[in-house]
């Protein structure tokens, strides 16, 4: 083997270790929000719902939004991995802006429940959506930086994509279905 083919195929190892700073990365910016979620006093207010009948309502029809497009997600993704039948050039720009718009909807929801409601573990349902919330960004971080890296194992995208899908429907199924269905349907 000549040295530079010993140098151009990254080892296993190697392309683990790869994986090192997204983690580091991801998990420093979950704690942070954690942290910042529980010794943050809670003000009440932080964003106007803009066109909604409150807060609430607000939250659990952009989280739903964000949902829905993580569906569109995971099947462009099938697709662009050979999962799906379905082809062709809209796919990975679809996935792609599908992924952002979908990000894009859950920062004030997020913003919203660490600024004015704070991290809560006096009730399950709220103390899971908390952790849900610090996983998902820090989920999504790692993702965000393990992406453009070039050699890091096959299954690192399929499972972060994953992890995020689970986690974003984790986040609706502790906000938005309760919402709709102990307040009822608002807009």
């Amino acid at each position: 083997m000549s040295h530079t083919q010993q140098y151009s195929t990254p080892r296993r190892g190697s392309a683990v270790v790869l994986l090192v700073v997204p983690a580091l990365v991801g998990g420093a910016i979950a704690t942070a929000l954690g942290v910042y979620g529980e010794l943050h006093p809670p003000t009440g207010f932080a964003v106007g719902p803009g066109g909604f009948t409150g807060p609430l309502a607000m939250k659990a029809w952009l989280t739903t939004g964000a949902a829905l497009l993580a569906i569109l997600q995971v099947l462009t993704a099938m697709a662009m991995w050979g999962k799906l039948p379905f082809q062709g050039a809209w796919v990975e720009p679809t996935h792609r802006w599908s992924g952002r718009i979908a990000f894009l909807l859950t920062v004030p929801v997020a913003f919203h429940c660490l600024y004015a409601v704070g991290a809560r573990y006096d009730e399950p349902r709220v103390m899971i959506h908390s952790i849900l919330g610090c996983l998902f960004y820090g989920i999504f971080a790692t993702k965000m930086l393990a992406l453009p890296k070039r050699g890091v194992p096959g299954w690192t995208l399929p499972v972060l994509g994953g992890l995020l899908f689970t986690l974003l429907v984790g986040l609706w199924l502790t906000s938005s279905f309760w919402f709709f269905t102990t307040i009822g349907v608002q807009f």
